[in-house]
């Protein structure tokens, strides 16, 4: 499992934990209420900061694979170019 899905299963898990905690808490229903949304919250900030982080680092890593496979590209191309010049040179 990456870190990534770890971390957001340790998130979702602290979320879910902290709600059912919350329904137990010896607290009025107002205030239970309050606190509740104010988890909630919390908790949809945490993952859509998660989010960004994640598309970042995938952003990031996708334009690394794509420089690597463009160098790739240039030196099979110039290889390809060099082993041609080297055939028709053997053929004279």
């Amino acid at each position: 499992m990456r870190t990534i899905e770890k971390v957001l299963w340790f998130v979702a898990g602290a979320s879910i934990g902290a709600g059912v905690a919350l329904l137990y808490a010896p607290k009025s229903g107002k205030d239970a209420r309050k606190l509740i949304c104010k988890t909630a919250n919390e908790t949809k900030d945490s993952l859509v900061e998660t989010g960004g982080r994640i598309r970042d680092t995938v952003t990031e890593a996708g334009e690394r694979v794509r420089a690597t496979g463009r160098d790739a590209y240039r030196k099979g191309a110039e290889v390809a170019s060099g082993a041609a010049a080297v055939l028709n040179r053997v053929r004279v």
